[in-house]
């Protein structure tokens, strides 16, 4: 690819269809639901949807809990408790964990970094007409927000 193609996703089709996704989840296996939950609160502006102990949800688990759930605006984001086992983030340099599209992403980046996140680049434009902030989280998990760049005349590309 030659420095003057950029990449584009087909957002959109002309083709009726019976099926349509709505939403991507992603999963991580975390060794502290609770820690991570309350990271993502704290530092990152989720709120804590609730926890499951393997026999109950709760608020407030008084049993370690094995799952958990965080959300922002229409973004969920679902822990599983790793037993024994570590985190996985052998990714491949350059490569995220998730890929989280925003609107606003110079606000959220002023917004984290008063609540000390852990900035490793960005906000900052990139070819692919995305503006991106990277952040790690408290389980070395990389996360992008990515806001698409608008063009001149103020449209979409999308």
């Amino acid at each position: 690819m030659n420095s003057g193609t950029k990449l584009r996703v087909a957002r959109s089709s002309d083709q009726p269809m019976s099926t349509q996704f709505t939403s991507a989840v992603p999963q991580f296996t975390v060794p502290d639901v609770v820690q991570t939950a309350e990271y993502y609160r704290d530092v990152l502006g989720f709120q804590i949807a609730g926890y499951w102990d393997g026999e109950s949800a709760s608020m407030e688990p008084s049993e370690p809990p094995v799952f958990g759930i965080v959300w922002r605006d229409k973004v969920e984001i679902f822990f599983s408790r790793a037993d024994d086992s570590p985190v996985r983030t052998g990714r491949a340099r350059f490569a995220l964990d998730a890929y989280i599209r925003i609107t606003g992403v110079d606000e959220l980046a002023t917004e984290l970094r008063e609540r000390g996140a852990d900035i490793i680049d960005g906000p900052v434009d990139r070819i692919y007409n995305e503006r991106e902030l990277v952040v790690r989280d408290c389980n070395g998990l990389v996360l992008c927000f990515g806001e698409e760049i608008r063009q001149c005349s103020g449209e979409s590309s999308g």
